[in-house]
């Protein structure tokens, strides 16, 4: 593919675990990738590590809770590669406690950063990334297994989840006739820096250690263990080819048998 037929890619939340790994396997199968995450340094750091590797990568900071630093950041994408092909709307964040004591803060951040944020970016990518002129795009949107199942102790996550899910369907059906597809990749239970602070919570919440918590997790997933973040990224690649022209409005998971739904 020369540099002028390059795809644009977009992965928020792009620093550390599935994001990362989006982005560096789209890098990887040709397409110029444009990060964002909310911490400047990690992302400086992360499009270095990704340039290192011989990957044409950059990005800029971007807090997806803020609607016009979402369009800053899809016009910042556009300035430095072009018209948007791909987006991943990986960012998000894990919350949840007893619902009773939920706080309402904590409650409107968990379902802002998670479900807000993806039809923030989406509107941008399709109006300023210029998505919605093309003949062929590609939404994904990293959900969760939680997004179709109740989690217990995890009710705002599993709800701004069960958002994401529904929103994907719904889009994906008003775009099929524009050659847009847009689906969510539901993971299970994924080794990330993110799944170590979930661990840690319950850990406190049942007072038992993080090691005995990730044995009961583990217990529950068919192949005794957790998936990694390539291999979640491997379905996003997949979703992201021109072979999955005809795959949209769908949640698909991968999550080592823990959903079969």
């Amino acid at each position: 593919m020369s540099q002028q037929d390059q795809r644009v890619a977009l992965v928020t939340g792009a620093t550390s675990g599935i994001g990362l790994a989006v982005a560096r396997l789209l890098a990887s199968r040709d397409h110029k990738v444009f990060i964002g995450a909310r911490n400047a340094e990690n992302v400086a750091l992360t499009v270095k590590q990704l340039r290192d590797e011989g990957l044409d990568v950059d990005g800029a900071a971007l807090d997806v809770r803020s609607a016009d630093g979402v369009r800053s950041f899809v016009q910042a994408a556009v300035d430095r590669f072009g018209t948007v092909d791909v987006l991943v709307n990986n960012a998000g964040r894990s919350g949840g406690g007893v619902t009773a004591d939920i706080d309402d803060e904590l409650w409107d951040d968990v379902i802002d950063t998670n479900l807000n944020s993806v039809f923030r970016m989406t509107k941008a990518v399709l109006n300023t990334g210029g998505m919605r002129h093309k003949d062929r795009g590609r939404i994904i949107n990293i959900a969760s297994t939680a997004g179709k199942q109740g989690v217990v102790l995890g009710a705002p996550y599993s709800a701004s989840k069960h958002g994401v899910v529904g929103f994907t369907k719904a889009l994906g059906n008003e775009l099929a006739p524009t050659g847009i597809t847009v689906n969510a990749v539901c993971p299970g239970y994924v080794e990330t820096p993110m799944a170590q602070r979930v661990r840690q919570g319950y850990a406190a919440a049942y007072n038992a250690t993080e090691e005995a918590i990730l044995e009961k997790f583990q217990a529950k997933i068919p192949l005794g263990r957790y998936s990694t973040p390539e291999e979640v990224a491997g379905l996003v690649g997949y979703l992201a080819s021109d072979t999955a022209a005809s795959i949209t409005s769908q949640a698909l998971n991968v999550c080592g048998g823990l959903g079969n739904f």
